[in-house]
């Protein structure tokens, strides 16, 4: 990444435990403020509001202010790639047990 306004890489931004965590707390809720996702972490607000800046740089959180609360929501439009890379080795996995069984059903 050479830029600041570069979009950071969304392999990138999920490659870190908490970010994921975080990804899965948005995902169950509809919009989730800074003091609520902080609760669930054992680091205060600037740590965990750094890690959301690196979701939303790989577009994967959206936010908005409310008055003083800056709230977020997930968006998950850009694991789509994610999905796409995996179901390619997901059908390749498939295909090699297949040829495995059929290999093991021979004998």
């Amino acid at each position: 990444m050479n830029g600041k306004n570069q979009e950071r890489d969304v392999y990138v931004a999920i490659a870190d435990p908490t970010r994921r965590k975080l990804l899965r707390l948005l995902a169950d809720a509809q919009e989730l403020p800074l003091h609520e996702l902080t609760a669930q972490f054992q680091m205060g607000r600037t740590a965990v509001s750094k890690h959301l800046a690196i979701l939303k740089e790989a577009g994967l959180v959206a936010d908005r202010k409310i008055g003083r609360e800056t709230r977020y929501r997930l968006n998950a439009a850009p694991l789509q790639e994610i999905k796409d890379w995996v179901s390619f080795y997901e059908k390749f996995w498939k295909e090699k047990v297949i040829l495995l069984k059929n290999l093991l059903s021979e004998e």
